[in-house]
């Protein structure tokens, strides 16, 4: 089985305690990249997430948002003013004040802004850590199954193509018996324009000269090789995005061997054919894990 990089999940829990929701996107990387975003009260438990995602995924940009409500029922306020730090400010206000002419007024939204003065209410961690992971555990999985989802969908793709490469290197080989046939009439036709005899040995020597220039049954062994290695790693599976693109890069260079090699229409196209079909693989490839 393999696996896209791309895909979206979202899972959402409610308790006591309040809400939670997780969001977690998946897009296209070099390497495994990770963020998480939570709530402060919840900034405790981000490497054990971190850790979570890395055990599921290999391979991709991953972004984990989590959302955290308090619940409705909670006992007492939600927020609670820190009076020391309050009376600090107030005091220092005061003093600053009387240094200046024209002192601007002090709002009490002007202390609130000031950090440690408002505080929220602690929230009860144990349960909301098991309720967290849990959360993130179903979306890892929702994630992994979209994953998964359209990454057999590219396989399918992948060994389409993997089929009509093989139809167009399986043409080369058939026609190469018929070039050689056409470029020694050709000579043939080229001593007979110039009125000189037909020394069979020349021709022989002219014959193995370009069989040698279009001698292309190597480049279709290696390329017959390397699909049969593209099918043999779709089939294993796992994390095969690398392998994959290493391949198709290969496979390119035999189709560009081919082509230059060829004096031949039928063997320039299906050069032509098999670069098409090989760039395809590679814009979806990007999308494998």
């Amino acid at each position: 089985m393999i696996y896209s990089m791309t895909a979206f999940a979202r899972a959402q829990s409610q308790g006591e305690w309040g809400s939670l929701i997780c969001e977690i996107r998946s897009i296209n990387h070099r390497y495994l990249e990770v963020s998480v975003h939570l709530p402060e009260v919840l900034r405790v438990f981000e490497m054990p997430i971190r850790e979570r995602i890395r055990q599921q995924i290999k391979r991709g940009k991953i972004e984990c948002v989590v959302r955290y409500q308090p619940g409705a029922g909670t006992n007492g306020p939600l927020f609670t003013i820190n009076t020391v730090i309050a009376q600090e400010l107030c005091a220092a206000s005061e003093k600053i004040a009387a240094l200046l002419k024209h002192p601007a007024p002090i709002t009490p939204t002007d202390i609130l802004r000031f950090p440690g003065v408002l505080e929220s209410k602690e929230a009860d961690l144990g349960k909301l850590e098991q309720a967290l992971f849990q959360l993130i555990d179903t979306g890892l999985s929702d994630l992994v199954e979209a994953r998964k989802r359209e990454g057999e969908e590219l396989k399918q793709l992948f060994l389409q193509r993997m089929d009509l490469m093989q139809q167009e290197v399986a043409k080369v080989r058939e026609h190469l018996p018929q070039v050689l046939r056409d470029q020694q009439e050709r000579l043939a036709k080229r001593f007979a324009d110039v009125k000189m005899e037909l020394d069979p040995a020349r021709l022989e020597q002219e014959m193995v000269i370009f069989a040698q220039k279009i001698d292309v049954a190597e480049e279709v062994d290696r390329t017959q090789t390397h699909i049969a290695e593209v099918r043999r790693i779709l089939k294993h599976g796992g994390v095969v995005g690398r392998r994959l693109d290493f391949l198709l890069q290969e496979l390119n260079r035999e189709a560009n061997t081919l082509g230059s090699k060829s004096t031949d229409f039928i063997v320039t196209h299906a050069a032509v054919e098999l670069k098409v079909l090989i760039e395809q693989v590679r814009e979806q490839v990007q999308n494998v894990e």
